[in-house]
Formats: C-alpha cells, structure tokens, sequence
C-alpha cells in the first residue's frame, strides 16, 4: 500500500453522504449567520428582507439545489471504492465552483459593489437551499435511502 493510500482519509460512501451533509450545513449557515447578523443590525426592513431572502432561496432550491443535491447523492451512492476519500463529496467541477462563489461574495462584500442591505438578503436566500439541500443529504445519510 502507498503512503499516500495509508494517509487518505477514507470513509465509508454512507458516511460520506453525512460530510457532506456538514459542508452544505456549513456553507448554508455562514451565509444564513452573515444575512440575518447584517439584517438585524443595520435593516431598517427586516421582516421585508426575510421574506424576500425565503423568496429567493425557495425557487433556487426548486429549479437547481434540489438537482444537484440529487446528483451529488447519486454520484456518491455510485461509487465504485467502498472507502472514497472524505472530500470526494464534490467533484472536481463543483470545488471550482464552490470557490468562485465565495470569492464574488467576498469580493461583492469587500468593494461595497451592491448594497450591502441587498447583497446581505441575498445571503439570506443562498443559506436556505444550501440549508435545504444538506438535509437531503442527512435524510438519504439516516434512511439508508437508495437513490433512482
């Protein structure tokens, strides 16, 4: 066995469902913590800004999370090493991906691009499909649920 094999860290493709569970959770609570700490600070409107965030992340969550939610289940549960590397949650394309999105809200948030009331609703209704999603991933985790 190669050292690069003996320091993978392996885990079961059920156990994998559950990490990344966690990083969607993570990703979904940053955001969700950064909108609602901003709203409830500086908002003048925070029951409107709420309600638009729920807005936005339910159509988000309908017409694209729930799809790749799916497709990352899918894809892990198929598999072919019963013992993947604890980041293979992701592909290659959706690290790409995740790294672009953080670095434009960095980026929107550090050069006041957008109004921060605006950018920070936006956060709000990012955090609830990714917060959605994560918990697809902790259903198909607990239930042992095979996917289509």
């Amino acid at each position: 066995m190669s050292l690069s094999q003996k320091l993978k860290p392996s885990v079961s493709r059920h156990n994998l469902l559950f990490i990344a569970g966690l990083a969607w959770t993570t990703a979904g609570g940053i955001l969700m913590w950064r909108g609602l700490d901003y709203e409830l600070k500086h908002s003048p409107h925070l029951w409107l800004n709420i309600l638009i965030g729920i807005a936005i992340g339910i159509p988000f969550y309908i017409l694209l999370f729930a799809k790749i939610a799916h497709k990352h289940i899918k894809r892990i549960k198929g598999l072919s090493i019963p013992y993947p590397c604890a980041f293979s949650f992701f592909n290659f394309r959706s690290y790409i991906m995740m790294m672009m999105m953080i670095t434009t809200g960095i980026l929107l948030r550090k050069f006041d691009v957008v109004n921060r009331e605006w950018l920070f609703t936006f956060y709000i209704g990012m955090a609830l499909p990714l917060l959605i999603s994560a918990f697809r991933f902790y259903y198909t985790w607990a239930s042992k649920k095979e996917v289509e």
